[in-house]
């Protein structure tokens, strides 16, 4: 350890799992594993939940406190400092990627660790535009379109004709520019052109609606690709921020109609057993290349992903940065060995990290074997927009099998009631196999002895995304 640094040792530390449900678990597990203290939170709607009794088993008097909201930042600071918390892991949705919240935790009177990238490049990352301005700097290769607002009506215009011509270049049949109200969110202030005689009348609109809704009337112009894979880079850097590795790659192109990712598959593309259009292997060491490339420029601090859509014919496009952990962590720990030893844990590594540690290894250290499956058991609805369901869980039941990881906070032996408050995740299997076909064949032996039922108020039976999981099984990684 590098103690020139004056680290203190982990013992020292007590961490706030500032969240819920299974991440909420991960993060318990890891900090016992870390032999670091820590104290969680809930709500009165989660008292059933399995987080509560991990945190009940496994803490001490100030392992468990209850809050009115997970979203009061004042609540979380003030149980952070009852029970005498060092440091605040966000988890994933919530504070995880609030520079805001980072910033307050660190800054405060009585600082703590905020364990995450570092507020500033959480605020830099998270603006999309910043991002696409600074990956073009690097060479790496963003949607075509505007990386800044355009104020100008003939600059516009060039970037819109350059967008519609690279579309055709990439055989495109219809090509369409998306026009956006650069200070818009939620949708609002977008319209699609499909025809480029069009495009000045749909400009000067969008134009003049963002100034009377935003009070500025930048507009971004952007290229919408449909016809994509989602590919995820895991990157994981030490406080020193010089020596980022990574964890591989993920493809997490089977979502719901919402675009809310269903199954996530590591690595992200399987060239040895299916036949691609394009280069696969290339396509996944650039895209990996490309984000060390971004995380190394920034002295990246923490557990982050890089987010890309990859094109048909197999162009890579940045897309996002994540600066937090994510749900499907876990599978591309599963398929990850340093050193020799498998069963990673990246909850426990950012931690770690977090707290000051040297990340201890480099990239030669690190391999792959296998290929790992992670579903998302939701109680909804497939066939009507994967509507969430809410009701009681009465039978919640699998084999374990040494290949099968279940992360869930669904209690198994007494019936559930899935809080309406919340998405009803109840669980996350990732499966395990030497090759993309033993992989499909358990994720399917699993799925058809899953036992999920229950009933709503109406005495109507739960509904869930189980046999949505088993259809899609067989597209998997296929383009």
């Amino acid at each position: 350890m590098d103690t020139s640094r004056n680290t203190p040792p982990l013992c020292d530390h007590r961490v706030l799992v500032a969240n819920r449900g299974e991440i909420a678990m991960r993060i318990i597990r890891a900090c016992r594993k870390l032999g670091v203290s820590f104290t969680a939170i809930h709500t009165a709607e989660d008292a059933a939940s399995d987080h509560v009794r991990l945190a009940r088993e496994e803490g001490d008097a100030q392992g468990l406190f209850r809050v009115s909201s997970y979203h009061d930042a004042n609540e979380l600071m003030a149980v952070a400092d009852e029970a005498g918390c060092t440091a605040v892991h966000p988890g994933y949705g919530f504070f995880a990627e609030d520079f805001r919240f980072a910033r307050r935790v660190t800054k405060r009177d009585r600082k703590m660790i905020f364990i995450g990238p570092s507020w500033k490049i959480i605020r830099e990352l998270g603006d999309k535009i910043n991002t696409k301005r600074l990956a073009r700097s690097l060479g790496v290769p963003t949607v075509p379109g505007s990386d800044r607002p355009i104020y100008d009506e003939m600059e516009a215009e060039r970037i819109a004709k350059s967008v519609f011509e690279f579309q055709e270049q990439q055989g495109v049949k219809r090509p369409l520019v998306l026009v956006k109200a650069s200070a818009g969110g939620g949708g609002m202030g977008i319209e699609e052109v499909y025809d480029p005689d069009q495009f000045r009348s749909v400009y000067r609109r969008i134009r003049s609606y963002a100034l009377r809704q935003f009070k500025d009337e930048g507009v971004l112009i952007e290229q919408r690709i449909t016809d994509f894979n989602h590919l995820e880079v895991q990157v994981v850097s030490d406080r020193t921020g010089t020596a980022p590795v990574h964890f591989g790659t993920r493809n997490c192109s089977i979502q719901s109609t919402g675009r809310q990712k269903r199954v996530e598959v590591a690595p992200g593309f399987a060239p040895a057993e299916i036949q691609y259009t394009f280069d696969a292997d290339k396509v996944l060491r650039d895209i990996v290349d490309y984000s060390l490339t971004m995380a190394r420029k920034v002295g990246y601090d923490n557990v982050g992903t890089w987010e890309w859509i990859v094109t048909r014919q197999g162009d890579p496009f940045l897309m996002e940065v994540n600066t937090r952990i994510q749900v499907e962590n876990g599978v591309s720990a599963r398929i990850a060995k340093v050193k020799g030893q498998g069963g990673i844990d990246l909850l426990a590594e950012q931690i770690r990290i977090g707290l000051g540690e040297p990340l201890g290894y480099t990239q030669d250290d690190i391999s792959f074997e296998g290929l790992g499956i992670e579903y998302r058991i939701i109680a909804e609805d497939p066939d009507n927009s994967f509507t969430p369901w809410a009701g009681r869980i009465e039978r919640f039941q699998w084999q374990d099998q040494p290949w099968l990881t279940m992360l869930t906070h669904v209690p198994q032996a007494e019936p559930y009631e899935i809080p309406t408050e919340f998405d009803p995740n109840l669980a996350l299997a990732i499966i395990w196999g030497k090759d993309l076909a033993e992989a499909r064949a358990r994720g399917l032996e699993f799925l058809r002895s899953f036992r999920l039922e229950g009933h709503n108020g109406a005495g109507e039976e739960l509904k869930s995304n189980v046999q949505f999981l088993a259809a899609q099984t067989e597209r998997i990684l296929r383009f």
